[in-house]
């Protein structure tokens, strides 16, 4: 398997992993600069030489993932025999330096409802490096054609048309997801809530709306739906920076994704 498909097996997996590159080589090593491994918590995929070399750099790697190592790293090895190396003596002659960069797991958005102010939001959530899942009732709001804003994303945008029964979107999304509901159908939002509440593996749960509305939809997950106060808290609302004022869509999106940004 190649390095990039490594990579997207990863990804894919929703696990962490390190991309490891020889970054430069002086004098005589087993592979030359630009060779990569990746690195899995259990897998490793290609190779940069074997050895000491190889050994170290996974181990470092797979303690990086455990720390959840924000940053890269570089280290240096010395390939001769009077070098005391972790897993014996590597000693071609020459240097070489190695790179481990982290492969985080990939943060996951779900926004449901793709009016004024979602299409908004998702033009900005689109240009980072995320799962962003689009889910509708609507077919006219995820047309091609109203889509089209986001062709050049860097999010990996999946479109999900519900006609009937949106939350049955939330079983099938990555755990860990981020949901935020703001359709166009307070009935909706409100199943929404009730649902993504009894989906354990999501993340954080926000929802657009006044404080009036917030107070129907507290008393009637609580006396409806069962649910308790401590788990009625994991729904925040209102969304957003309360620095950010304006009921333009676009300002409310900028306020919508600075307030989700800044928590991850």
């Amino acid at each position: 398997m190649t390095w990039f498909a490594a990579v997207a097996r990863l990804r894919a997996r929703r696990e962490a992993g390190v991309l490891v590159t020889v970054a430069t080589v002086r004098g005589h090593a087993p592979r030359n600069a630009g060779a990569k491994l990746v690195v899995g918590q259990d897998e490793t995929w290609g190779s940069i030489g074997g050895g000491n070399v190889e050994a170290v750099s996974i181990d470092r790697a797979r303690e990086m993932i455990a720390e959840g190592a924000p940053g890269p790293e570089l280290v240096d090895f010395a390939l001769n025999d009077k070098v005391h190396n972790r897993h014996g003596v590597q000693c071609c002659g020459g240097t070489v330096s190695v790179l481990l960069e982290p492969l985080p797991v990939v943060r996951a958005v779900a926004v449901f409802g793709v009016g004024h102010v979602g299409l908004e939001l998702a033009r900005i959530l689109a240009r980072h490096d995320l799962d962003l899942h689009l889910i509708d009732s609507r077919a006219d709001t995820l047309t091609p054609q109203r889509l089209a804003v986001l062709d050049d994303a860097v999010a990996q945008v999946r479109v999900h048309h519900t006609p009937l029964l949106p939350e049955e979107v939330l079983e099938s999304l990555p755990p860990g997801t981020h949901v935020l509901i703001m359709t166009h159908d307070h009935a909706e939002d409100a199943a929404l809530c009730d649902a993504a509440l009894r989906t354990a593996h999501l993340g954080s749960i926000g929802l657009i709306g006044s404080a009036a509305k917030w107070s129907r939809f507290r008393k009637r997950l609580a006396t409806e739906g069962g649910h308790a106060d401590a788990d009625i808290d994991r729904i925040k609302t209102p969304i957003g920076l309360p620095d950010i004022a304006g009921k333009e869509p676009a300002t409310i999106a900028v306020s919508v994704a600075a307030d989700l940004l800044r928590s991850f």
